[in-house]
């Protein structure tokens, strides 16, 4: 009897293998995290796919558009807010990862053993949107003459609140005993709906407030200025915050607040170069 059963278990136990090998798998794809969404900063990052199909077999790996918008305009959602973002199967971001037929589809033919396929994420600079966790989901489908398999891949970012600030110089020219007036711009760009406060102080003078300024000459002179966030010159511009700062909310784009400089008349000082150095202070 044992002599009769051992080729009936061999031949199944064969059986079985050849069936084994014969499936197109496809594993479960890591999660796509992208880093911190700063300022409309365009983030980059990567997964991978990896398929296993017996040697010889065409197959195709296709994704989906996720839970809104198409698979060329996909979006990560936090509540009714989007953030915009994109697959590629290139390195350059030019060839969109789809789920179409013969243009989004990425194609292959089975090796036999593991095939890893990078899958590269973007999202792109100039998205203007609240801070916050934002999250979406995707379905890789492998397709192939044995038949289909799928995985769900988590996507998921944080847009960070976060700030920049510039200034240009102010420049009062030719002083005569005369007022002069002048103006300077700085340029805050800060997370859309994030709020912020910009300063200035006093100035490197000696002895100076940021209602006294000073510009220094020759031999220590001082040439008395002042700084006004109206054009009416009545606001003192200083540097605490809630008292005599300038405030604003952020909308992602790039704001100008003008800073209106004022030379008082009736100064006497040696002829010469006169200049001070002002810090601006943005706080979130």
């Amino acid at each position: 009897m044992i002599r009769r059963l051992l080729p009936a278990m061999l031949f199944l136990l064969a059986s079985s293998a050849r069936l084994a090998a014969a499936n197109c798998t496809l594993q479960q794809p890591p999660n796509i995290s992208f880093p911190n969404y700063y300022i409309n900063i365009a983030v980059y990052t990567t997964t991978t796919v990896t398929v296993n199909c017996p040697s010889g077999t065409a197959y195709t790996v296709g994704i989906s558009a996720g839970r809104v918008g198409t698979d060329t305009n996909r979006s990560m959602q936090n509540a009714s807010v989007l953030l915009g973002y994109g697959l590629f199967s290139d390195a350059a971001y030019s060839h969109n990862w789809g789920n179409t037929a013969g243009t989004g589809w990425v194609s292959g033919t089975g090796s036999g053993s593991n095939q890893v396929l990078t899958v590269w994420a973007k999202v792109p600079a100039n998205e203007y949107v609240t801070a916050g966790g934002y999250n979406d989901q995707v379905v890789a489908t492998l397709t192939s003459n044995l038949g289909t398999s799928q995985s769900n891949i988590g996507v998921g970012g944080s847009v960070q609140n976060g700030c920049a600030i510039s200034a240009t110089s102010l420049a009062f020219g030719t002083y005569a005993g005369s007022l002069v007036n002048s103006t300077s711009t700085i340029t805050a760009t800060c997370t859309n709906g994030t709020t912020y406060n910009v300063g200035l102080n006093a100035g490197t003078a000696t002895g100076a407030t940021v209602t006294n300024r000073s510009m220094t000459g020759p031999g220590g002179t001082l040439l008395g200025y002042k700084l006004f966030s109206n054009s009416g010159h009545t606001i003192n511009w200083g540097n605490t915050v809630g008292t005599d700062t300038v405030a604003r909310t952020g909308t992602g784009l790039a704001q100008s607040l003008t800073v209106y400089g004022q030379t008082p008349s009736g100064q006497n000082v040696a002829p010469g170069s006169y200049a001070d150095t002002i810090t601006a202070t943005l706080t979130y």
